[in-house]
């Protein structure tokens, strides 16, 4: 009943301040904010009903029966709720409202037309959601006779990784629909200005946020649970998640270019309109049953069809819309072939590109079977040689770009503070070919690109602070503005992420073998050896536990315990590998299956800087978030230009 009350408000709060808006009634443009308001408490509700209905083990729901079982812990009944396609749908439409809530909430800053316009495109989103959810994917369907216990959650699913991964995906897929909704509320109304440029940045922030911690989540989640060793597999499913993140990073640093100069409106606009639609994107191919991943929705194509229709609908709303309203996008800001904003420009195609790129070999095996009748396989190598020289390219251009000023920069002197960067960058590039085992180009140049992107980045940090004497200099360091120090963190976090992919890509070591109890073996310098194995009992699991000893020079570094577990209800089996976190590698243990000559099939890998792809992640989005905290970005950016008249400094 809440979740239907909930989508008849949408349904007003869609069209009373729309046209409240074009008349000019400030009345009905009123309505927005309640509604909000109103919206977000029945569908808050409605979540609440099903996680009850979850923690309690409330059979009479088919989708509890489906996706919970009385003996799981209490985490995988919670994250349950939307480890299912009808639960995650309504976790998704509470976060459109709760964005919704949010603009209304703290968007008193926001002129009265365009939040009325705003809050109304935000409503269309979720009425149309809510639709879906009500005819195609009903979460409270119940059934006649209940069983006494349900079938229990998919075993992948119940791990920490992936009980926090969809949520913080989520606010980033459903954060860029608060972009799409200022980018069309913007065109209904002719004006995008500096203005809306400040109001729209702290939403692609949040969202760009999110989606890093997202996508770090499900990266590390394959990394540890799956048992394959990898960190990203160019899986349809990570790809639709990384679409959008590369359109929001893009949109970010276009939205720049239009706070500070009044140029490139028209990008930004179409950059807020694909950010969201790759996000639409991502949901079709996750829940059409188009594309087969562990960690796709299997559903079938009837619900497709009704994503696609809404991906067709708002997408292509939008660009028609865009096209209707190109002239009154007019660019004032005038700037060089050299400039900031040239630089800017660069980064939107790389990153733009790039994506395009990622997207045409997630989509081309569904077209080469639909238009061809042909079976293909894209696979990690074509995305490795498509992807990768677009950010080698990105990470060269990005501190050259960050050291020009605003509309016209001699390249010469915008270079010259970088000198001590490239130096420090090319001696790492000649350290790590010297002391590096094997003949590989990929770790130098990567530890390259790395040490250049951070060593840049301390560049521009410092290159803010002035002239002047050392002590005064450092003084000044407090005193920068948080989006200065965000914006500098998460171009080094990048580049940490850089040195990590290119380490474990590089060196890593993998060994496969059978072996036997107490009989050691050695792997890069180190031996391994199964001490036993054992059978365990777990809450809801039965498994196969080894204690593996790792020994180095006689010394033993540590006893790891993997797993390979049978979950009875699902009668599937997993498996749990044992890892040793270090700083400069990972030590990665997996047992498989007992032979018929006698031992187990066990998997060891070496993996160096592993962790520095995850903490790398970590730094950018604690980047993005000291951005985020940043006065200037605060929601109602309508009041932010006062304190700027008192003093703060410009960026």
């Amino acid at each position: 009943m809440a979740l239907i009350l909930a989508f008849g408000v949408a349904f007003v709060q869609m069209i009373v301040p729309l046209v409240g808006a074009w008349r000019g009634w400030s009345g009905w443009m009123a309505v927005a904010v309640p509604a909000a308001t109103l919206q977000f408490l029945l569908i808050a509700a409605s979540f609440a009903a099903l996680t009850y209905s979850f923690v309690v083990s409330d059979f009479s729901l088919q989708l509890v029966v489906q996706n919970s079982h009385s003996a799981k812990p209490m985490l995988y009944k919670v994250s349950g709720v939307w480890g299912n396609h009808e639960g995650s749908m309504l976790l998704w439409v509470l976060i459109v409202v709760l964005f919704g809530g949010m603009a209304a909430w703290f968007g008193g800053g926001l002129p009265p037309k365009l939040k009325a316009r705003v809050l109304s495109v935000q409503s269309a989103i979720g009425v149309a959601f809510m639709a879906f959810i009500l005819f195609t994917s009903n979460p409270f369907t119940r059934v006649a006779q209940p069983p006494f216990d349900g079938r229990d959650l998919n075993p992948l699913l119940q791990d920490p990784g992936l009980a926090f991964h969809p949520p913080f995906l989520y606010l980033g897929y459903v954060g860029l629909s608060m972009s799409f909704s200022f980018a069309v509320a913007a065109l209904i109304e002719g004006r995008v200005d500096a203005a809306w440029a400040r109001w729209v940045r702290p939403w692609t922030l949040a969202a760009w946020v999110f989606l890093t911690i997202g996508i770090a989540l499900g990266s590390w989640w394959a990394y540890y649970e799956l048992g394959w060793g990898g960190f990203w597999f160019w899986d349809p499913v990570e790809n639709a998640s990384f679409m959008p993140w590369l359109f929001a990073a893009a949109l970010l640093h276009s939205a720049i270019v239009v706070e500070k100069r009044e140029a490139l409106k028209s990008w930004t606009i179409l950059l807020a309109i694909l950010a969201f639609g790759f996000s639409l994107i991502g949901t079709f191919l996750v829940r059409s049953g188009v594309i087969t991943s562990v960690h796709a929705f299997a559903n079938d194509p009837e619900r497709g069809v009704f994503i696609l229709m809404i991906l067709g609908f708002f997408t292509g709303g939008a660009l028609v819309l865009y096209a209707f309203r190109a002239h009154a996008m007019e660019a004032k800001g005038v700037f060089g072939m050299v400039s900031r904003e040239s630089a800017l420009v660069f980064n939107n195609i790389l990153l733009a590109v790039s994506s395009i790129v990622v997207f045409i070999g997630t989509i081309w095996p569904l077209v080469a079977e639909m238009f061809f009748d042909r079976t293909l396989s894209v696979g990690a190598p074509f995305f490795e040689a498509a992807f990768t020289p677009f950010m080698v390219v990105l990470a060269i251009a990005l501190p050259i770009g960050t050291m020009m000023p605003w509309k016209r920069a001699k390249l010469g002197k915008a270079v010259k503070p970088l000198i001590p960067a490239f130096v420090l960058a090319v001696a790492m590039f000649l350290f790590v070919w010297a002391v590096q085992s094997e003949r590989t180009i990929l770790g130098p140049v990567g530890f390259l690109l790395g040490v250049w992107l951070v060593a840049g980045a301390m560049t521009d940090l410092w290159n803010r602070l002035g002239r002047g004497a050392l002590s005064y200099r450092l003084s000044r360091l407090a005193r920068l503005p948080r989006a200065d120090w965000g914006r500098v963190t998460a171009h080094a976090g990048l580049g940490i992420v850089f040195m990590g992919i290119s380490g474990l890509m590089a060196w890593e070591v993998e060994d496969i073998r059978v072996a036997q109890s107490a009989e050691p073996f050695e792997v890069a310098g180190l031996e391994v050896m199964v001490q036993q194995v054992r059978e365990v009992r777990g809450p809801n699991y039965f498994s196969t536990m080894a204690d593996i000893r790792i020994s180095q020079d006689g010394r033993t570094l540590a006893v790891l315990s993997p797993e390979k577990r049978v979950y009875p209800v699902q009668a599937m089996p997993t498996t749990e590998a044992a890892i040793l976190n270090g700083f400069w590698r990972d030590i990665y243990v997996v047992i498989g299956d007992p032979q018929d000559s006698g031992g187990y099939a066990v998997r060891t890998f070496i993996k160096p800087f592993a962790n520095w792809i995850w903490a790398g992640s970590i730094i950018m989005a604690l980047g993005g978030l000291l951005s985020l905290s940043d006065r200037r970005y605060r929601v109602a950016a309508g009041a932010a230009r006062r304190p700027r008249m008192q003093g703060m400094p410009a960026e």
